[in-house]
C-alpha cells in the first residue's frame, strides 16, 4: 500500500478544500508515492513523536497540527521544525496533518467532544455558506436518466441526508453542427437541429466539483455538453466550526463541571461565573474557539466549552452563558481517535498505531 492511499482515505472524509484559509493541510514532509510501512497518529509532530515513529517501525506521521505553517527559507536545525524536518528527511518519514477541515467536519474534532459528553441532538455551530454550486446541464431525453444517474453517482444531488435530489425541466434544444464536427444527432455542417431535451439542475459539494464534471462530460453523447456551474450562498449544515447539542437530562452547574473535568481528562477548567441553574445544552468547539461565542448565544446554550480564551474575553460572556476553557490540547487530545477510525475501517490489517508521548506543552503546578 502506498503512502497517498492513507491519504486517500483521511481526505474522503475531511477534504482539505475546506482548510480554512490560514492552515496547511496536507504532506509537510515526504513522498505520496512511497510505500506505506506503518502509521503513527498523534495530535502534534515533536521531536519525541518522531523518536517514537522510528522506534516503531512506521514511517508516516498523521497529526492533527501541521509541523509548518508559515514559509520556510532555511533548514538548519536552529529549531524544533527544522530539526524535525531534517530527522524526517534522513528517515525517510512522511509527515501528513489534517487540521481545520477535520475541525469544519459534522463528525470530526469538535463531534468527538460532544460524543465523550453524551450530547444527543447535535447541530454544527456555525454552519458555513458559498461552498454549494449549482451545477446545470442539458440532455436529450432518451440519455437524461443515464446523465443523471452518472452525477449521483459521482456524489451531486446531495442535500442534507437527502440523496439524489434533481430538479428536471423538459424543453426544447437547438443547435447546429459546424464543419469538422463529431454531433451525436445531425451531420457535420449540416442543418440545424431541433429537439426535445432535460435541463438537469443538481448541487455539487465544493470537494465533487471536479469528479461530478468529470463524470458529466464522459457520460454524455454531446461532443461539447453545455453546463452552467454556478456558486451560490446557501448554508451547508454539516459543514462548519463548533458544535452545539442537548444532555440527556439536566444537570447541576457543579455536577456538570465535575463531569466535564473528568471526561476531558483535564487538570483544571478557567470558567466565568456559575448562575446557580442547571446545565443541559452545551456549545462547544474543539481548540481555540472564542470566536464562536455569539453562536453558542444565539443557539440558546448554557455553557460553552473550548480552550485558548483570553482574560478579556471572558468577560464577553455578560452572564449570558458559562464560558469553560478546558485548555486547547484538552480539548483536541481525541482527535487521535478520529484518525485511528478512519484508517481502522479502511485497512483493518494495516499497522495503525496511537502514539503514547503526551505533547501538550502546558504543564500545571497544584
Amino acid at each position: 500500500m502506498l503512502i497517498k492511499h492513507i491519504i486517500q482515505a483521511i481526505e474522503a472524509v475531511a477534504p482539505p478544500v475546506y482548510q480554512e484559509s490560514y492552515d496547511n493541510t496536507g504532506i509537510q514532509v515526504g513522498n505520496p508515492d512511497g510505500e506505506a510501512k506503518g502509521v503513527l497518529i498523534s495530535l502534534d509532530v515533536t521531536e519525541a513523536v518522531l523518536d517514537e515513529a522510528i522506534h516503531r517501525g512506521c514511517n508516516m506521521i498523521v497529526s492533527h497540527h501541521p509541523l509548518i505553517f508559515s514559509g520556510i527559507k532555511k533548514i538548519t536545525g536552529k529549531n524544533y521544525v527544522e530539526r524535525i524536518i531534517l530527522k524526517a528527511i534522513k528517515n525517510d518519514i512522511t509527515l501528513y496533518a489534517a487540521h481545520t477541515n477535520l475541525d469544519n467536519m459534522y463528525t470530526g474534532v469538535s463531534a468527538k467532544i460532544a460524543e465523550k459528553l453524551g450530547l444527543t441532538h447535535t447541530s454544527i455551530l456555525e454552519p458555513k455558506s458559498s461552498i454549494l454550486s449549482k451545477l446545470s446541464t442539458y440532455a436529450p431525453t432518451h440519455v437524461a436518466d443515464k446523465v443523471r444517474d452518472a452525477l449521483f453517482a459521482a456524489g451531486a444531488g446531495q442535500v442534507g441526508h437527502y440523496h439524489e435530489a434533481s430538479f428536471n425541466t423538459t424543453g426544447t434544444g437547438t443547435f447546429r453542427p459546424g464543419e469538422g464536427t463529431n454531433p451525436a444527432i445531425g451531420t457535420s455542417g449540416g442543418n440545424r437541429e431541433t429537439l426535445q431535451e432535460v435541463k438537469i439542475e443538481v448541487l455539487v459539494e465544493k470537494h465533487l466539483e471536479q469528479t461530478v464534471l468529470q463524470a458529466l462530460f464522459t457520460n454524455h453523447i454531446y461532443e461539447e455538453v453545455a453546463y452552467e456551474l454556478v456558486p451560490i450562498s446557501n448554508i451547508h449544515k454539516h459543514i462548519g466550526s463548533g458544535m452545539v447539542g442537548t444532555l440527556p437530562k439536566p444537570m447541576p452547574e457543579t455536577e456538570f463541571m465535575a463531569f466535564l473535568k473528568k471526561q476531558m481528562k483535564t487538570d483544571c477548567i478557567r470558567h466565568t461565573a456559575l448562575h446557580g441553574r442547571n446545565i443541559q445544552r452545551v456549545a462547544l468547539c474543539g481548540g481555540a474557539g472564542s470566536f464562536l461565542l455569539p453562536h453558542a448565544i444565539r443557539s440558546g446554550a448554557d455553557i460553552f466549552i473550548t480552550g485558548d480564551y483570553k482574560y478579556h474575553q471572558f468577560f464577553d460572556a455578560e452572564e449570558k452563558i458559562i464560558i469553560a476553557d478546558i485548555g486547547h490540547y484538552e480539548s483536541e487530545q481525541f482527535t487521535s481517535e478520529i484518525f485511528e477510525a478512519i484508517l481502522k475501517k479502511k485497512f483493518p490489517t494495516f499497522a495503525i498505531l496511537l502514539s503514547d508521548i503526551n505533547t501538550n506543552p502546558v504543564k500545571y503546578f497544584f
